[in-house]
């Protein structure tokens, strides 16, 4: 038993340590996750909910912070440790549950340990609700364990029959997850009652926050994090009360042991099974910038036609790394395939071949050329994430829109045209929006001006819609009030309705 507590959890470890302390973060944002984790207690049956998502998300913090008074049991996977190693684990947590001052002997299977279990909670659930929490749980799984096996017959001999039991499997490991949890084609199959997807921060989060950890930073400064990190919790935990945004970046990911300087790597090998495959799409995604279909995804990776691409893709959007849009008047078949990851973007622009490097790195290269070229697509990526907001905004969330991109190649004496978001309405409207970043005002010149006119031109020629066009402008500050922007723009949005 002393050789497992050297290799328990970090993140349990802290956890424990705050509760002793009675400094227990408050949970900010996910209204929603914690609205569904709170029904399914109350549920009148047994509910298994499975939660994944990336790593550093705040999976584990969302189930204690919400089940802290009901979970009367929860055992954590090792990384890479063996099965005795777990079991060993799972013995310790056990010897805690009954508060005995003995050790208990280790189980020597994953079925014996799952019997134990049954015996320490028959007595209880009895009485009240409990909840039985794993986190990591495909650590668990090691090669020839027989854990999962072990699982399902706990699950589906005893644990389904207790109306006042609630089972809670959480992990990292993705592709894990999806495909032998959420996809289970076995005795898992379609016996998870919930699924939580946990997605990053949105803005507004991102602000209250920092905001809970007496970081009060503008809705700019705030934007240029998220262009950096996104809405990771984690990764916003790395900023210091009094920096602004520069320094905070400058800071995480460009001193000696930035802890943002080497996160990639590991990011995408404790997701993913080949995690090699997942880095080369989300490379070449950046290199294309706008997107690409998954036949020209196959064509320039050599990755194969079948299933494990499909497979691969499926996870890269699961773990909301990827997003997928269908472009305008198109079908499903043509599906576009974007980095939409703004750590990931960040690291392989700026941090990954970088000769720079100490305080001021971020500064200097903040007032050059390829910070002005990055900023505008990170800034569009984060308005593609927020059009409930965007819709709001323009009063039209009330109306049932389709959101697409549009691209025309240009051809023989033809100009081509490429549209940052499409909002097709139902009322018989489209706004083709155009999404600029700047650090003030943004003034709409000649040569702009000519360009949305050609944009606008080529959309309804080449789609031959019959709809009301409406150009929209996303910007940061807003538009300087000139005859062109008086002549073309019909409505505009800011970055503060992004916070909504």
């Amino acid at each position: 038993m002393a050789e497992f507590k050297n290799l328990y959890s970090a993140k349990t470890l802290s956890f424990v340590t705050l509760k002793i302390k009675g400094l227990m973060e408050k949970l900010v944002g996910r209204i929603q996750e914690k609205r569904v984790l709170e029904d399914a207690l109350a549920s009148q049956g047994a509910e298994l909910i499975a939660v994944y998502g990336r790593r550093r998300i705040g999976k584990t913090f969302l189930i204690r912070s919400v089940y802290e008074k009901y979970i009367r049991f929860e055992s954590t996977g090792v990384h890479n440790a063996t099965m005795q190693e777990q079991l060993e684990g799972f013995s310790f947590e056990l010897k805690k549950a009954i508060e005995s001052p003995l050790d208990i002997a280790v189980p020597k299977t994953w079925v014996a340990a799952f019997h134990s279990l049954v015996n320490l909670l028959s007595p209880i659930i009895k009485k009240t609700k409990a909840v039985i929490f794993f986190d990591e749980f495909p650590w668990m799984h090691t090669q020839k364990s027989n854990f999962l096996t072990a699982f399902e017959h706990f699950w589906n001999s005893w644990a389904s029959k207790q109306s006042n039991l609630t089972v809670v499997i959480c992990g990292s490991a993705a592709s894990w997850m999806i495909r032998n949890i959420v996809n289970n084609k076995g005795g898992l199959h379609n016996r998870v009652t919930i699924r939580i997807r946990l997605l990053p921060f949105t803005l507004s989060e991102t602000d209250a926050y920092l905001k809970s950890r007496s970081v009060n930073l503008d809705h700019y400064q705030l934007v240029q994090l998220y262009m950096a990190m996104g809405g990771i919790p984690q990764y916003l935990k790395g900023v210091q009360k009094g920096e602004s945004a520069t320094q905070a970046i400058d800071r995480l990911f460009f001193t000696t042991n930035g802890p943002l300087k080497e996160e990639f790597k590991i990011l995408y090998e404790s997701l993913f099974e080949n995690a090699a495959h997942h880095i080369v799409v989300i490379r070449l995604l950046y290199d294309t910038g706008k997107g690409m279909t998954r036949n020209e995804i196959i064509s320039s990776s050599h990755l194969s036609s079948g299933g494990t691409t499909t497979n691969l893709l499926t996870e890269l959007e699961e773990s909301g790394f990827v997003a997928t849009y269908i472009p305008f008047d198109k079908t499903s078949k043509e599906l576009v395939y974007r980095l939409m990851d703004e750590y990931s973007l960040f690291y392989l622009k700026f941090v990954e071949r970088s000769r720079a490097n100490g305080a001021g790195t971020w500064l200097r290269i903040s007032e050059g050329n390829s910070f002005k070229s990055w900023s505008g697509y990170a800034f569009e990526a984060i308005c593609l994430k927020h059009l409930p907001q965007l819709k709001k905004a323009l009063h039209i969330e009330n109306i049932y829109t389709e959101e697409s991109v549009w691209r025309h190649i240009p051809g023989k004496g033809q100009p081509g045209a490429q549209i940052d978001l499409l909002l097709d309405r139902r009322d018989r409207c489209i706004n083709i929006c155009e999404i600029k970043f700047s650090t003030g005002e943004f003034t709409i010149n000649k040569k702009y001006a000519d360009e949305l006119l050609q944009k606008r031109t080529v959309f309804i020629d080449k789609s031959k819609t019959k709809k009301t066009i409406f150009l929209t402008m996303i910007t940061t500050y807003g538009i300087a009030k000139n005859t062109y922007y008086k002549n073309l723009v019909q409505s505009e949005v800011t970055m503060d309705s992004l916070f909504d």
